[in-house]
């Protein structure tokens, strides 16, 4: 298999480009970067030379980035004159030569799932508390070092295909031997939005008044333009603004939507941005602003960590609600002048943006920064790498200090 047109390497985006459809933006002399474009790096059978495909034009279904739902479409178009699919992040630097050599080391036509191997330290929500006897028993790949498929590999086989074969040639951190390493989430696409361009709007309820809310004024609330907290009660010491919405206990999307509602109106300062996130978010600020500089507040833009629901029966992308939703004052309005809306105050909310914003034609852009669960609940090794936005929950942590470690910056604030 040592011919280079019998590799096919699948990847989010090894170039810079700029992809107006995906709502990517290049400002001045500042650095183009590509929001969410996951691409397909073809390895051309006859001259050995690299062409970048964006993964989103493989269909036209926006689903396509959880990867499952393109397997089929994958192994179809290239199935017959491939051997491996490699998948890469955006920012993953690939040595083709070395790729090529590890590759060799795996014969194709046997099924293969190669990647860097991590795996939960604890049973972890975000991976349903599954094995949670044995958590290092189940093993997955850290996406920004690379992972392979062979061609033949059937991915699902009911859940018995092959374990996963740690590669130690896919790294995050560069160092000699390696075939891949990788850079960094947060982009520099300019000087940070202001802090009056984005107004927070923060949900609580009477009964965490006195745990949680303190936690956000100790920590991040210092850090923002323009804040509310949005509660079920009005108390003057906080403050909190009642929108005359009972508190539910499981979803909150009639509050949320009334958020929107106050956030289009003039009884808050106009923003180009609107942030809504939980009591118990923990959150920077000066890195969400930079990254918003990334981003055109003029386009309908719904920012977040992806979620979602169905995908592979044709269902819907959402931003989680815990890790901090960022919606552009367009797309709040599009969504606002549309029919879509609650179908009870207690449904899921974040869930019900995604629907409409589906339906919309809005694209869901994910951002791995931002986090719907705790930093336990993550591999301590993938989360080292990145310049995390958010975490969510308070649960058995200390919420200060998780955000001291995490999230405080102790550079000075105007470089961020």
């Amino acid at each position: 298999m040592g011919h280079s047109g019998d590799i096919r390497c699948l990847c989010r985006e090894t170039e810079i480009i700029i992809n107006e459809s995906l709502k990517c933006f290049c400002r001045g002399s500042a650095q183009c970067f590509s929001c969410d474009c996951r691409m397909i790096q073809l390895l051309c059978a006859m001259q050995g030379v690299p062409v970048i495909v964006l993964l989103h034009e493989l269909s036209q279904y926006e689903g396509d980035w959880s990867i499952l739902p393109a397997l089929p479409r994958l192994f179809v178009k290239y199935g017959h004159s491939a051997s491996w699919l490699f998948f890469i992040e955006e920012e993953t630097k690939v040595t083709l030569s070395a790729l090529l050599e590890v590759l060799n080391r795996y014969p194709a036509q046997e099924e293969w799932f190669l990647g860097k191997r991590l795996h939960d330290n604890e049973a972890s929500i975000i991976h349903h508390y599954a094995f949670s006897e044995d958590p290092s028993s189940f093993s997955y790949p850290d996406t920004t070092a690379g992972w392979a498929l062979s061609i033949a590999l059937f991915i699902w086989e009911e859940g018995h295909g092959p374990k996963l074969t740690a590669v130690p040639e896919f790294c995050t951190q560069p160092r000699d031997g390696c075939a891949t390493a990788f850079t960094t989430y947060l982009p520099d696409c300019g000087h940070p939005v202001s802090k009056n361009d984005v107004f927070v709007a923060v949900k609580t309820c009477q009964k965490f008044h006195s745990d949680r809310v303190p936690v956000v004024k100790a920590t991040w609330e210092k850090e923002s333009g323009f804040l509310e907290y949005y509660s079920d009660v009005t108390d003057a010491s906080i403050p909190t603004v009642s929108l005359g919405v009972s508190n539910t206990e499981r979803g909150h999307c009639g509050k949320t939507f009334a958020i929107l509602r106050r956030f289009l109106g003039k009884a808050v300062p106009k923003a180009d941005w609107l942030l809504i996130v939980d009591d118990d978010t923990l959150i920077s600020l000066p890195r969400l602003r930079q990254l918003l500089r990334c981003y055109d507040p003029k386009e309908a833009v719904s920012l977040g960590e992806r979620y979602g629901y169905g995908l592979t029966q044709k269902g819907y992308s959402y931003t989680t609600g815990g890790g901090g939703m960022v919606l552009s004052r367009t797309a709040v309005s599009r969504l606002l002048s549309s029919s879509c809306g609650c179908y009870s105050d207690d449904a899921p909310d974040d869930m019900v943006l995604g629907r409409c914003f589906t339906t919309l034609g809005v694209p869901i852009t994910h951002s791995p920064l931002f986090h719907q669960a705790r930093p336990d609940d993550y591999s301590e090794e993938m989360i080292s790498t990145q310049h995390a936005i958010s975490f969510h929950k308070h649960w058995n942590v200390d919420p200060v200090a998780v955000y001291r470690y995490w999230l405080q910056d102790t550079r000075p604030r105007d470089e961020l």
